[in-house]
């Protein structure tokens, strides 16, 4: 596999999808590509930077001089490694508001594709295969019951500590799903070309070896 290529893998909220790119990742050892730190990096930024959500021109201004990577599973802001800075709840929160401009998602777009272009990577979110690399060479749309996915959420905040009942965890995955799929920006949907894989019954490694034994059939 000497040539650049890259690993889109979309698919519903719960269905595994950063765990098995981390993990395709490493297994190929290629960089995965975390969108959503790549949020967090903007948001961190703007909170360095003394900028609010409003400020639309400066955030504009802001982003022509920003330039995110990723090398060996660290986020590099701007030339620095800001990996641990990211993971606040302050941040988290104005990452989710963040996501939601225009201006920021076509900036982190334009460096998504930069980024594959320039090196191999293996991506995941809703639109990848989609939106963000139409021209995919592996494409993969990841999906679990509705059931499995609350278990597998519900499971994974009582480890947080946090104290939920799964009818609720359920009733959020369904409403997630009906917004994900109906938004009017790069709605979550299959790509035509991308093999479907279903992990209700699968374990995490089931499904890496399924994806790489998908990949080297090509």
């Amino acid at each position: 596999m000497g040539k650049v290529f890259q690993i889109a893998i979309d698919g519903p909220s719960g269905a595994g999808k950063s765990t098995i790119a981390k993990r395709l990742a490493s297994e190929l050892s290629i960089d995965y590509i975390d969108t959503g730190a790549m949020y967090r990096a903007v948001a961190y930024k703007m909170t360095r930077e003394g900028i609010s959500i409003d400020e639309v021109d400066k955030i504009k201004t802001m982003l022509e001089s920003t330039h995110i990577d990723f090398s060996q599973g660290e986020t590099i802001l701007d030339g620095e490694i800001i990996s641990d800075k990211i993971r606040t709840p302050e941040i988290s929160e104005l990452a989710s508001a963040v996501s939601a401009l225009p201006i920021v998602r076509e900036k982190l777009v334009k460096l998504q594709r930069e980024m594959g272009q320039r090196k191999s990577v293996v991506m995941d979110g809703r639109d990848i295969g989609t939106n963000v690399f139409p021209d995919a060479e592996y494409k993969i749309f990841l999906t679990a019951s509705v059931k499995e996915r609350a278990r597998r959420r519900w499971k994974q905040l009582k480890e947080m500590g946090k104290d939920i009942d799964i009818s609720q965890v359920e009733a959020d995955i369904i409403k997630r799903d009906h917004n994900d799929s109906t938004r009017k920006i790069n709605p979550l949907k299959k790509a035509e070309d991308a093999v479907e894989l279903d992990s209700t019954t699968l374990s995490i490694e089931e499904v890496t070896d399924k994806i790489l034994d998908i990949i080297n059939l090509h």
